[in-house]
């Protein structure tokens, strides 16, 4: 019955896309929602995250609202933000940025928390908010001055992918490794099922 559901992930982030591959999904478009994600005055780092994933979703419902094509899709959309206490550690575009969150985050435990946010076809919209704790090991100067010519933290909230290189510095972490990589599996899937997305139906056969 699903397959006759087509599925929006509001979001361009290959990490998220093969995530969603690693569970049987294709998603049938990516919709990159070019939203404001500076948080507001004292926001808590988990409300920012539920905030952007439900302005990301809103913002492609709203897109798609007059275009008979994709009437009746599911719209999934998720937000990461990697925060040390209440201080928040945005996306790294430029190499000092990523040097003051990895001296931030060495011998440390963050939190990184994602929000999802799916929208059903009949415009329903279901929220979940994950969280892990990850601690890094102490951070030679070395191993920051090569991590930072690797380029691999650009673009990524708190400077680093945790599926690349800058998983080597990862001490411990108690929660959702996907979560981390940007889009918590078990949860996900829990909401598309929950709301009637035959997820299993797409697996291929052997």
């Amino acid at each position: 019955m699903a397959l006759k559901y087509k599925l929006i992930l509001a979001s361009g982030s290959p990490r998220r896309v093969d995530l969603l591959n690693q569970a049987g999904i294709e998603p049938s478009r990516l919709m990159p929602m070019d939203i404001d994600e500076a948080p507001k005055k004292s926001e808590h780092p988990r409300s920012l995250a539920r905030r952007l994933s439900a302005e990301k979703a809103e913002a492609a419902l709203a897109a798609i609202k007059t275009d008979i094509t994709w009437k009746g899709s599911y719209i999934l959309s998720a937000d990461t933000v990697v925060a040390v206490g209440r201080r928040i550690l945005g996306k790294a575009e430029f190499a000092d940025e990523a040097l003051n969150s990895l001296h931030l985050l060495s011998g440390r435990n963050h939190m990184v928390y994602t929000g999802v946010c799916l929208v059903t076809p009949d415009r329903k919209v279901r929220q979940k908010i994950v969280e892990t704790k990850v601690r890094f090991k102490r951070l030679s100067g070395f191993e920051i001055e090569n991590y930072l010519a690797s380029g691999q933290w650009r673009g990524k909230a708190g400077a680093y992918g945790i599926q690349g290189l800058a998983g080597t510095f990862v001490q411990k972490m108690v929660g959702s490794y996907t979560n981390v990589v940007g889009l918590p599996l078990y949860e996900t899937i829990l909401l598309l099922t929950g709301e009637g997305f035959d997820v299993h139906s797409r697996w291929p056969e052997g």
